[in-house]
């Protein structure tokens, strides 16, 4: 059923792409607004994660080549990918991301976790017992 409502190409894009719900979050608020500059305290506190992490997600970006940071504003990001390719892809995902929310979220769910993930995650929840 997911590959009827998000094309191939798309779902692709995703699963090589995008490594968590934040990191689409992140690249897609930055779509939305492409006009403003992002501190990672500003992105934080719209997507509800530790400033730590939203600096990682930018940083992430704009390795992919995603987002920029701004010349005259040194730890301030905006959107401009790299190509326009990359440009018709995210206003894709856009679209399909606002009508179809819960695919695009499970798929990006379903990505098989790297292995040294999976210890850390199952550090995290013995630490806690």
């Amino acid at each position: 059923m997911t590959e009827s409502i998000i094309p191939e190409e798309v779902a692709r894009f995703v699963l090589d792409n995008i490594y968590s719900v934040a990191h689409l979050e992140a690249l897609l608020l930055l779509h939305s607004n492409p006009d403003q500059a992002w501190s990672a305290s500003r992105l934080a506190a719209r997507l509800y994660i530790s400033e730590e992490q939203t600096a990682e997600l930018l940083l992430a970006l704009r390795a992919q080549g995603l987002i920029a940071e701004k010349a005259q504003q040194p730890g301030s990001f905006e959107y401009k990918p790299a190509s326009t390719d990359l440009d018709l892809m995210i206003k894709r995902l856009a679209q399909i991301h606002a009508k179809h929310l819960v695919p695009i979220t499970n798929l990006i769910h379903s990505k098989p976790k790297p292995r040294i993930q999976e210890f850390a995650d199952a550090f995290r929840l013995r630490k806690g017992e």
